[in-house]
Formats: C-alpha cells, structure tokens, sequence
C-alpha cells in the first residue's frame, strides 16, 4: 500500500510580498465579486411573491429539501450551477439544482425541481443539464434521489427540450438494468414528462395531501373526455398507493418523506469496486488562499504551475515524471485527501513534440497503475512554425491526443487559464469526457485566444483581396475584425461556457482541493481500470 509520505515535499519558492503578487490579489478582487454575484443569482429559487405562497402552503424550498437529505454539517458539491446563467428566459440554475452529497454516509446524486420558478418546469436548459448530471452519476456508479415537483417541459421550450428529453427517460430506465439505484420523493403536482420520473425509478415515496402524478391534469381530462374530476382522486398519494401502485412509500409530510428516503438509502449495497483512500490525508504546507498572490487572472501573464500544485496536494509532496524533459509539461504523482493521482500540468502555455511525447507516455503508465488523472489546463496550443512541424509536431501531437482519448482510468480537469485549440484536446476537454471539469473565473477556452483569431482573420482578408486583384477596404475589414474579436472574448468568458454546460461549474481557486476531494472520493467508487498499453497508444 502507498502511503501519502513517500512522495518528496516541494518547496515553495514564492515571495508573496512581492510587487507582483500583490498586484495579482487586487485583480483577483474584481473577478471573486462578479463570481460571488453570479453564484448568488444562480442560488435565487424565484421572486418573493412565489417563495412565500408555496411557504404558506406548507412546503419547503428546494434548497431546504435538499438540506434536510444531507447528513449534517457534510459538504454538497453542487454541479453545473450556472447552466443557462444570462440566457434569456432561463430560470436560476437552469430551474433543476444537482450536486452531489453525502446521505447516510453514502455519496449520492441529488437533483431536484425548483417549483417556485415556472412551477418546476424544464426548460431548454434543463433536460441536457439532466442528462449531464445523470452521467455523472451513472460514470460513477452512484444513487439518485430526485425531489420532483415539476409541471413537464415548459412548452415555448417544447422545440429544444422535447427532442432530448427522452434521453432522460432512457437513461433512468438503463440505470436500473445496470444495477445504479433511483430513488424520486414527489413533493407535488408532477404531470406529463414529470410523471414518468417516479415511474421509471426504482423506488417511490409520495407526500400525502401534495403529491399529485398524471400525465394530463383534470384540466385537460375535461377538454379530451369530458369527464369532470378532480387532481387528488385522478392521480393523488392515497390513489397511486391504493389502485396503481406507483407510490412505494406514502410520507406523511416532507420531513418524513425526507427521513423514508434516508431509510432508502441505508438499504443499499456498498459498491464493492470502493478503492478508498490509499493515505492518510494530509493538508498542504501552504495555504490555497495564496493562489490567489500566485496566479494573475489575465491569461497573457505566465504563472508557476508548480505553485499551484503544492497547494493543492497533500503535505506539498509531489513526484515529477521526467522534470528535466519536455518542461513545458509537469507530469508526475501525489496524494490529494489520500488518494493516489496523477498530475498533467502546463507549465508552459505551449506543447512542444516532447511535451506531447511526455504526455502521452504519462497517460499510458498511470493506466498501467490504474490512477485517475488529474489534467491542470494553461495552454494556447502546440508550437506552429517550420521547426516544430519538420520535428513532427502533428504526429506527436496526436499521440498525445490519442492517448487521452483511450485511456480509461477516470480523468478530472480544471481550467485555470487558457485552454485554447489542440491544446484542449490534449488536456482532456469536454470533448474528450472527463469524469469532472471545472474552470477557475479566470479561465478562457476557445479555438484561440481572441487578439489571435482576429490577427489571423485579417490576414485572411488581406490575402483574399490580394489574390483577387482588389483592393482593401481597410475600414470595413477592422470593423469586420473587431466584431470578430469580441464575439470570441465574450464566448470564451467562463460564464458563458459554463452557462452553455461546456463545463460542470466555475469554482473559487480557493476551494479546488475541496472539490477535488469529492470528485476523487466519487470516481473511485466506480472501476478504475486502466486501459493496456496497446489501447492507449493504438495506431501509432
């Protein structure tokens, strides 16, 4: 067994009272601000007016419900919170709050409806963010209680949400062939879509004189059939425990529908693929609070990765895979809460052939020991120009980007500054389907930097009209141009792609370990396998 001592303890070599450092802080002020703003309004469940009329009726907020489950004083790593953040017509959180908890000292996937925005309805948000959410859960073998109160897709949004909502159906259907648990308490009036959710689980418990499940309201019964009744004889607690079955468990209010799905929860199997902690935890010797000194949020400025790394493992200790070779890449091991990693970092917003050839290399023996790897992104791309593309830069450049796309040991990554271009790929971007990523509010991801893509552009423009014998209309090319630019820099912005789901949050710097401890803690409840060495460098 490792122990987290074997590794070699870094030293910091930082002056954080240094003119640069303190620079960096007073950047950083600003962008926590507008972090700490989003994620308030990502937090909101509706105007007052709505929160006090359900309050009166004597049900709880989504987020108090969510509480209650949770054993007390045990974090909840919420994920993809700011889906849909500034998008017109899209409710806080994309009007579903996920996460992931411990309930009776069980990991477990919570998501439920926030039926005091829209009445709990999905919106064209919703149904992929759920889908996001529920591969998480199925990736890494964990249980689903869902806290359902929805009135179905919000029907100006049935053109977006109709087509892949049946992703969630198949997907709670596939669970449960698949031996992964779902549990859903209905809290209220759940119709059409909303309906199949507690069907399709695997257990059920509905709160009496509230939970309300058909799949048309007596609304609509009346208008088709003409038959006059009324919601709680239709598809009220008492009738699908009674006539249906469809309610395992009748609760007699929330607290004890609450306390029935803590009970569920207890008869689970323990997965028996649980790896654990290989360590003892160990904190770090230097606070995450100097990343804050250490790292400057504008991108164009370099910072040492190495830095960040010793504030987020334990006890600082961390053993660099070939540190003189391909230096632009950090490679190497460490514990983080216990857990046995593998670390890829850009030291150096550059790849180089020996950078990827390192890589690639790193990725094959940490599937040989069948550790999670944990991708630190800060990359523009791999070097461009005659040296690099005669020292084969396309070539190794795609052994490293195979080597990502084969291995099967779990991948985390977290966006810290750039991860732009190729240079995404090869660090295990969304594309390439990392068990968990998230980006700092100073990252940027896109096909390039923006100053870039726009120079780019404009040499475009000049050639074509070169080529064409016309001359350049320089005005209307820079308004072209500059159009373009910003387009990129607000497309780029971490809100942005976290609201169109690209990652699964953007976090504090401050609380990477913290969240790194629970997506560690997830994935190795699940099977870590690595993939032969034939699979990982397949075809090359």
């Amino acid at each position: 067994m490792t122990t987290s001592n074997t590794y070699p303890i870094l030293t910091s070599a930082a002056n954080l009272r240094s003119p640069q450092c303190l620079e960096n802080r007073k950047s950083w002020a600003e962008l926590l601000q507008k972090f700490q703003g989003a994620s308030k309004d990502c937090a909101g469940e509706g105007q007052q007016h709505y929160l006090t009329r359900h309050q009166q009726r004597g049900q709880l907020l989504a987020r108090d419900r969510i509480a209650l489950l949770l054993d007390p004083d045990s974090p909840f790593l919420e994920l993809c919170a700011f889906a849909g953040w500034d998008q017109e017509d899209i409710p806080a959180c994309g009007n579903l709050i996920a996460g992931i908890g411990s309930v009776c000292g069980r990991p477990v996937l919570l998501l439920s409806h926030i039926p005091t925005q829209s009445g709990g309805s999905w919106s064209r948000i919703t149904v992929p963010k759920q889908n996001r959410v529920t591969q998480i859960a199925n990736e890494n073998s964990l249980p689903i209680i869902a806290l359902v109160q929805s009135a179905g897709v919000f029907l100006p949004d049935q053109f977006e949400s109709f087509h892949k909502g049946g992703q969630l159906f198949h997907d709670l259907a596939r669970r449960s062939q698949d031996g992964h648990q779902s549990c859903a308490i209905v809290f209220g009036t759940s119709t059409a879509g909303g309906a199949y959710h507690p069907a399709l689980s695997d257990y059920s418990i509905f709160v009496k004189g509230q939970a309300q499940v058909f799949l048309g309201g007596p609304p609509l019964v009346q208008m088709a059939t003409g038959e006059v009744v009324d919601a709680e004889t239709l598809g009220g607690a008492e009738t699908h425990a009674k006539l249906t079955g469809l309610a395992d468990q009748i609760a007699e209010d929330e607290f004890d529908a609450i306390r029935k799905a803590r009970e569920w929860v207890v008869t689970l199997p323990e997965p028996m693929t649980d790896l654990g902690a290989v360590g003892e935890p160990r904190p770090p010797r230097y606070s995450s609070e100097d990343l804050l000194a250490l790292v400057n949020p504008d991108i164009r400025k370099p910072f040492d990765m190495l830095e960040v790394i010793l504030r987020i493992v334990d006890d600082s200790r961390f053993s660099m895979f070939k540190p003189k070779f391909g230096r632009n890449l950090i490679t190497g091991y460490a514990h983080i809460v216990g857990h046995n990693i593998g670390i890829i970092a850009n030291q150096v917003p550059v790849i180089n052939g020996d950078e990827a050839s390192k890589g690639a290399q790193f990725v094959r023996l940490c599937n040989q020991s069948n550790l999670p790897i944990l991708f630190l992104h800060n990359v523009t791309g791999f070097m461009v120009g005659t040296k690099a593309e005669h020292s084969a830069i396309i070539k190794k450049g795609a052994q490293m980007v195979s080597a990502v796309s084969c291995s099967k040991v779990p991948h985390i990554s977290i966006i810290l500054g750039a991860s732009y271009g190729a240079g995404n790929y090869a660090m295990c971007g969304r594309a390439f389907k990392p068990r968990f990523m998230f980006t700092w509010p100073s990252g940027r991801c896109s096909v390039m930097g923006p100053d870039q893509l726009a120079g780019v552009m404009q040499n475009i423009e000049a050639s074509s009209a070169k080529s064409k014998g016309k001359a350049i209309d320089q005005d209307a090319v820079t308004k072209r141009v500059e159009a373009l630019r910003q387009t990129v820099q607000r497309d780029s912005d971490p809100y942005r792609t976290s609201s169109a789901l690209y990652d699964d949050g953007v976090i504090d710097p401050r609380d990477t370990r913290d969240v790194l401890s629970m997506c560690l803690e997830v994935v190795k409840k699940s099977v870590v396998e690595g993939a032969s060495a034939h699979d990982v460098l397949a075809r090359l």
